[in-house]
């Protein structure tokens, strides 16, 4: 495996140590404070993990909206899809190697890559704060397939957590994106709010998640999984309740991406932006949503996430988005 040397470069100005969003650098993570309480770590290094992922997301209220496993191990938390932490961007198959199910303990037939961090800058500020990160995406062999420039913007804001992704990817080699279902930009969220709450576990009886089901949305008002998975729509939200309060994570497409996104959302908690599945989707194969890069070729992506208290309406997503594709 190419080894590449971490490097970490702390942008300080003056107003950083007083500003809302503070970045911090550490061994294995970036850690995001927003008015002085936790907010995610931007986890590069350590465990298993063969992506780098956000994790924990928390609300605006300090409540935690992703699922702990397998960071963290809680009482009756499902612990299916191990790959599946916090926050993180990968794809099924890039030249037919699995950068999404790509950790050992997911036996996939295909041949697992690996996602690392090249370089890291970090910088804080009153408004917002950023990470930059010039990653590489890597096959079994150690063979550079795509650098991958990813740009996160956290925002401060008195009842939201906001987050940007801007991500440029350059083919290394001649790639192509498959036409799949697992992609791209995806979301664990926490147990409380997923649509389906029945757990099912190999060699276990079935069990009931506490709580009132979450709830799944689009864009154009459809409800629940069977209506929205595998749509086109501008945005999707998941709400639900966790610890009494009502609370939501939005995922923005915007409308300037070369590829638009389809959505890989399920009740069991995995909401996903894919911009490259379509046959997969449709099950219509004369369909194909792959992508070609050749060498040099770049694909430019922009996302936005959004955590916010009460539902979709109730949050004025369709506001908000509207404000984002200017």
């Amino acid at each position: 495996m190419l080894q590449m040397k971490l490097l970490w470069t702390l942008i300080l100005f003056s107003a950083a140590a007083l500003g809302q969003v503070k970045i911090t650098p550490e061994a294995e993570r970036v850690r995001v404070e927003i008015d002085g309480r936790p907010f995610t770590d931007f986890v590069v290094k350590g465990s298993e993990a063969m992506k780098p992922y956000l994790w924990p997301l928390r609300s605006a209220s300090g409540k935690m909206v992703t699922r702990h496993f397998p960071m963290e191990r809680v009482e009756g938390e499902p612990a299916d899809h191990p790959h599946q932490r916090g926050l993180w961007f990968a794809h099924e198959g890039v030249n037919g190697v699995d950068f999404w199910n790509n950790e050992a303990s997911y036996k996939a037939p295909p041949p697992r890559g690996r996602i690392t961090a090249a370089n890291l800058r970090a910088k804080s500020g009153h408004s917002t704060g950023r990470i930059t990160a010039d990653l590489q995406w890597l096959d079994p062999q150690g063979a550079k397939l795509l650098d991958e420039s990813r740009v996160m913007t956290f925002f401060a804001h008195p009842t939201l957590r906001i987050i940007d992704f801007a991500i440029t990817l350059t083919a290394a080699t001649k790639v192509t994106f498959s036409d799949a279902k697992d992609g791209t930009l995806g979301i664990r969220i926490a147990p409380a709010l997923q649509e389906d709450k029945v757990i099912k576990e190999k060699g276990k009886p079935d069990r009931a998640l506490p709580g009132p089901p979450g709830t799944i949305v689009n864009a154009e008002g459809m409800e629940h999984e069977k209506a929205v998975w595998g749509k086109p729509s501008n945005w999707v939200d998941y709400f639900g309740e966790i610890e009494g309060e009502k609370l939501g994570i939005a995922i923005f497409d915007h409308p300037a991406n070369q590829r638009r996104a389809r959505w890989h959302v399920r009740g069991y908690g995995l909401f996903a932006a894919n911009p490259f599945g379509l046959g997969a989707f449709t099950g219509d194969k004369s369909q194909d949503g792959s992508l070609t890069l050749e060498p040099g070729g770049s694909l430019v992506l922009h996302y936005r996430v959004i955590i916010h208290p009460g539902d979709a309406k109730s949050a004025g997503l369709a506001k908000l988005w509207e404000e984002y594709s200017k």
